[in-house]
């Protein structure tokens, strides 16, 4: 059988990430330069196996105060780890529209394993021949593993951060071509 590759359309896709602020509300951020790619057998996306980077330099909160303080040792540390790195190792199809994707995302220089939820979004030609397919993904880490521990308390002596970080990402592929079996 032919391996397919795709490659992520950075202009149809985000890739975002909420965490607790002050325990009373979500900050939502996302990463504006990244990379992915999906070999898959055929069309078959439960054979897929799936690597992305995400440039940690492009961090956007809609502040800038607050993404060079993500970007500096406090939390990224984009200085000495310039880009976060996702690698799947299996995928298991629950349904015809869900899979859950086993992996290991590195952060920090810290690698772990990581369980996200895939929701098949369709597979489609558009108006110039190529093929493309959409997913949703979600998952969630706590930033303490990752050796992202800075943390402050409220005047009311509350967290002012909390630690689990929520993924939320949605991702058009763009089928690049079918590599012939050797």
């Amino acid at each position: 059988m032919t391996t397919t590759k795709w490659t992520i359309d950075p202009t149809h896709s985000e890739i975002q990430f909420k965490v607790r602020h002050l325990m009373i509300s979500n900050v939502t951020g996302q990463f504006t330069k990244f990379q992915g790619t999906v070999e898959t057998k055929g069309e078959d996306f439960a054979t897929a196996k799936a690597h992305f980077t995400a440039d940690i330099s492009s961090i956007s909160t809609n502040n800038p105060q607050r993404d060079g303080h993500l970007q500096n040792g406090d939390f990224f540390d984009a200085e000495n780890h310039p880009q976060l790195v996702f690698e799947s190792d299996k995928l298991v199809k629950k349904d015809d529209e869900n899979y859950e994707i086993q992996g290991r995302l590195t952060m920090r220089g810290v690698t772990k394993k990581i369980v996200l939820d895939a929701e098949f979004g369709g597979i489609t030609k558009d108006p110039w021949g190529n093929t493309r397919v959409g997913f949703t993904l979600n998952g969630k880490l706590n930033r303490m593993d990752y050796g992202v521990s800075f943390g402050m308390i409220s005047e009311t002596g509350g967290v002012a951060l909390g630690e689990e970080v929520k993924i939320n990402a949605s991702v058009q592929f763009v089928m690049e071509h079918e590599l012939q079996p050797a």
